[in-house]
């Protein structure tokens, strides 16, 4: 392809970073007020959401524009279907972080169980590091290091399971506890999903680079499926 073509690309590539570097500080801060019981911050989150959402619009309109004007041979189409496909998956991972800032915000005075912070916490890391990675992997259209992180999901899933067997273990739970238990129930469900969205970019990484649509997901493993739920 043209100069042109390549410098739009490089453009449109660049703004999908961007994206995604605002949604990784969007989970960090949407956990952080949630920990801390912040609404004030939660709802700086939550008002942040439209940023996100311009951003995909924008990407939209740039990769649409460059395929129909511009008929990019076949590995350069791949690569502007690849960010057009991603950048839906980073606008509901800001979703889900927007979502974690609203259980801040509902949250009505509930008791704070410390333990249970802890491995939100170290949930959260693991899964800012998987995108953050995955982002990498796909600037530098690493296929196979694509794979490897979304095979990182599984420590993802394992980490809610262990979540939520904590939580739901306490049968005689008082009302207050109950609840909050729900809300932390709900935070690590989010952080959950945003790992399958993670592994969709992985996914359109290694199609933009080898051509190959390919499933990196196990589907012998669903949570709330597996042997470890009975």
């Amino acid at each position: 392809m043209g100069p042109q073509f390549q410098n739009e690309l490089k453009k449109l590539q660049s703004k999908f970073m961007d994206m995604g570097i605002t949604v990784s500080d969007q989970i960090y801060h949407a956990t952080k007020s949630f920990a801390d019981h912040d609404k004030e911050s939660a709802q700086k989150v939550v008002l942040a959401d439209h940023k996100i959402n311009e951003s995909e619009t924008d990407l939209e309109k740039q990769a649409l524009y460059m395929m129909a004007l511009q008929q990019p041979v076949a590995s350069s189409f791949r690569e502007v279907i690849s960010v057009l496909k991603a950048s839906s998956d980073l606008e509901r991972i800001g979703d889900h972080a927007v979502g974690i800032a609203r259980e801040t915000i509902y949250i009505k005075g509930n008791p704070r169980i410390p333990h249970i912070e802890k491995l939100i916490a170290i949930l959260t890391d693991n899964v800012r590091k998987m995108l953050e990675d995955s982002l990498s992997a796909y600037f530098q259209e690493d296929a196979d290091a694509a794979k490897k992180i979304a095979k990182t999901d599984e420590e993802i899933d394992r980490q809610f399971v262990e979540i939520r067997k904590t939580l739901t273990s306490g049968a005689d739970q008082d009302a207050e506890h109950a609840a909050a238990s729900a809300s932390y129930l709900m935070v690590a469900r989010f952080l959950e999903r945003i790992g399958d969205h993670i592994v969709n970019i992985s996914e359109w990484t290694v199609y933009s680079k080898t051509g190959k649509i390919v499933e990196l997901s196990d589907d012998q493993k669903r949570v709330g499926e597996n042997t470890d739920e009975k």
